[in-house]
């Protein structure tokens, strides 16, 4: 065993203020922590590890203060092995059904590609996106779309597709991206940035229960990945989260049983007034609400800041892109392995590893780290609201959890490989049957993590709370 003031100890401190804990209570509280676990368990060209354990050290510390000041007691100490939380940062991978065949993580012509002058990737889980590129190409399977891309200049393809509305990222180094107008205006991008704003009246939680989150509402507009990871983290520590889609959304289907873990799921058109009316209703009585669409998708539906702050003022807004908040692709579709790609991510892992093609990180790590660090700051923002009675404005990105996993030193033993065995696994039950997954990491002494809802199809449940305020 290791105290976080060894091994772990700069990077969990780096994570902690890459959340936007600047608000002068947000102390480094080491004193709380301790980080069990190798120091590398993830072999990578980064600090996976490193990132893994500080992210999940953040939130699960972030849960434990707003407890503690919900109880107005002394805050529980939190403990974080490092295999546990790489373990989590491959949950999708590492979920297992028992009696049933989950469908494939990836599309089968989703992956990378030689072009004519570069690797370009694409990214084809959703139909749409397939769509795009399927019309682009005049392909088809593998084969056929290799073949079409072989002779085309990739940033000219990447552009097509992208118009077409498709998702692709050509392979950048790193300076290539810097270089880039969309890096130039991310090179600073931080993980997090938060804005409060003061209220009239102080932010009174619901009664106490035994965990953190117990009363909190959820209002959950995520997708994918990492808004889900947030979501979930939430849900495990008691809050009432709600999953809110479009009648007929079709999500990656393989990563259900992962994601809807511990949420109810609803479907509302908010293009049509009477639904409308229902998520408004919804809006009025969430604590948190938590967007993973692009940038300016929910002020083109009417719900800007000032709209949805007209509703409910009290409402703490966190939400995530993949490109960032600023530059020309503010609202460009993303996904982890594309930003990878973008950034210089995949480029550092081929020529670390002397490979010929593009490498990228282990685990999905950009979208995992990103959501655990949006649940950290959402719960640094409850804490605040009854504490000082101010709400958040809480905006997170791919990008720029990539800029602070390159920040981090990389450790001397970082290509240790790990094992099956390194990752405890445990069973659960889903809509779909039994399975084994990987638990919450993370411990806060005397309060056991607990989903009140399995994991299950979208849309299954009434667009209602299940609390009582």
């Amino acid at each position: 065993m290791v105290s976080v003031n060894d091994s772990f100890a700069d990077v969990t401190s780096r994570v902690w203020h890459a959340i936007g804990a600047d608000d002068g209570s947000a102390d480094w509280p080491a004193t709380q922590l301790t980080t069990t676990g190798p120091r590398a368990v993830l072999p990578a060209a980064f600090d996976v590890t490193g990132l893994a354990t500080g992210a999940v050290a953040v939130a699960t510390l972030a849960a434990a203060q707003f407890l503690a000041a919900r109880r107005q007691s002394k805050q529980p100490a939190v403990t974080v092995d490092s295999r546990a939380a790489c373990a989590a940062f491959a949950s999708e991978r590492l979920f297992t059904p028992i009696g049933w065949t989950r469908p494939p993580l990836w599309d089968p012509i989703a992956g990378n590609y030689r072009a004519a002058d570069a690797w370009i990737r694409l990214h084809t889980n959703y139909a749409s996106h397939r769509a795009a590129v399927e019309r682009v190409l005049g392909a088809h399977d593998r084969e056929t779309v290799q073949a079409a891309v072989a002779g085309l200049p990739s940033e000219e393809l990447e552009t097509a597709i992208v118009e077409a509305g498709g998702c692709a990222a050509v392979m950048h180094n790193r300076g290539q991206w810097l270089a880039s107008a969309p890096g130039m205006a991310t090179a600073d991008a931080p993980p997090l940035t938060v804005v409060e704003r003061r209220l009239s009246g102080v932010g009174t939680p619901n009664a106490i229960g035994e965990l953190p989150f117990d009363g909190v509402r959820v209002l959950d507009l995520t997708r994918v990945i990492a808004g889900p990871v947030c979501t979930k983290f939430l849900a495990g520590y008691g809050a009432d989260v709600l999953r809110i889609d479009p009648p007929g959304f079709d999500e990656v289907p393989s990563l259900l049983p992962e994601t809807t873990l511990g949420k109810r799921t609803a479907a509302l058109d908010l293009t049509a007034s009477t639904d409308r009316a229902t998520f408004e209703e919804l809006l009025a009585g969430a604590d948190v609400l938590v967007s993973g669409l692009r940038a300016d998708a929910l002020k083109s539906l009417g719900y800007d800041d000032e709209a949805l702050a007209a509703v409910n003022p009290g409402l703490i807004i966190a939400s995530l892109d993949a490109y960032g908040w600023d530059g020309p692709w503010r609202n460009r579709r993303g996904f982890d392995s594309l930003v990878q790609m973008s950034c210089g991510i995949a480029d550092a892992g081929a020529t670390a590893t002397g490979q010929a093609e593009p490498t990228p990180l282990p685990v999905q790590a950009l979208d995992h780290a990103t959501g655990w660090l949006l649940a950290a700051a959402v719960a640094r923002a409850l804490t605040r609201r009854l504490t000082h009675s101010v709400t958040a404005r809480i905006q997170g990105s791919l990008i720029g959890t990539a800029n602070l996993l390159y920040s981090l030193t990389l450790p001397d033993d970082h290509l240790a490989v790990p094992a099956p065995k390194d990752f405890t696994l445990v069973a659960t039950t889903t809509d779909w049957g039994p399975a084994q997954r990987v638990p919450l990491p993370g411990r806060i002494d005397g309060v056991p993590a607990h989903w009140s809802q399995q994991a299950g199809p979208l849309g299954r449940h009434p667009a209602m709370w299940a609390t009582h305020k």
